[in-house]
């Protein structure tokens, strides 16, 4: 069992300092970057708010499951270093800023379950717009229109805005962009070719003690 140990700095309010991993820093334009913002509990926070504002069958939750499995199954089809660059910059935290960036346009109503498909297309064709422009703010770093409700620190909302997708030039941006349009007109298809058993994660076989504890038979 492998342990990854990640230097953190408390800052307070549940919000750390902690440090980037070394792959974050290829191909960036900013070397000295080497702390990254962790906010969970700020999600947290958001999603409950979401949760009490948005239909009991909303689907953004959905929609951001659905979009890091197409982001993953995709991956199995791409060479180095692209591949490494498309997991880069979709990262899971990217995904999700697209998502609340999108959700606080509303209306929370549009995002019934009935709806999931439309939404899930907005999400793309929204990261996609992004992705083209180099630009997707970091959501909790001076942003105004995080409802009161979310109580962020007020060092947060008085900080400069952070765009996400500076580290990347202008190329590697523009084919990820053409990617993820692929992958969403491919879906079906991606899903039907990479979730067959080759590309599954075997199943651990059990040890031999487990196996032959499991044979014999109960105590009378």
């Amino acid at each position: 069992m492998a342990v990854r140990l990640i230097p953190a700095i408390p800052l307070g309010d549940g919000l750390y300092l902690t440090a980037l991993p070394p792959e974050g820093l290829h191909g960036s334009p900013a070397p000295e970057a080497l702390w990254g913002l962790n906010a969970s509990r700020q999600e947290q926070r958001l999603l409950g708010w979401l949760k009490e504002q948005a239909p009991d069958a909303s689907c953004h939750l959905k929609c951001l499951q659905i979009l890091k499995g197409l982001r993953d199954l995709r991956r199995h089809g791409l060479e180095e270093p692209f591949c490494s660059q498309w997991g880069r910059v979709l990262s899971s935290y990217v995904l999700k800023t697209a998502l609340f960036s999108l959700l606080l346009q509303g209306p929370l109503e549009a995002w019934d379950e009935q709806f999931l498909v439309e939404r899930l297309e907005d999400l793309v064709l929204y990261l996609r717009d992004c992705l083209r422009k180099q630009m997707l703010m970091d959501f909790f770093l001076g942003n105004t229109s995080i409802p009161e409700a979310v109580a962020l620190p007020r060092f947060l909302k008085e900080a400069a805005p952070v765009n996400l997708l500076s580290a990347f030039d202008r190329p590697t941006l523009d084919l990820v962009a053409f990617q993820l349009i692929s992958t969403w007109i491919q879906a079906p298809h991606i899903i039907r070719m990479y979730s067959s058993p080759r590309y599954l994660r075997p199943v651990p076989t059990p040890c031999r003690h487990m196996a032959e504890a499991r044979q014999e038979p109960p105590a009378e």
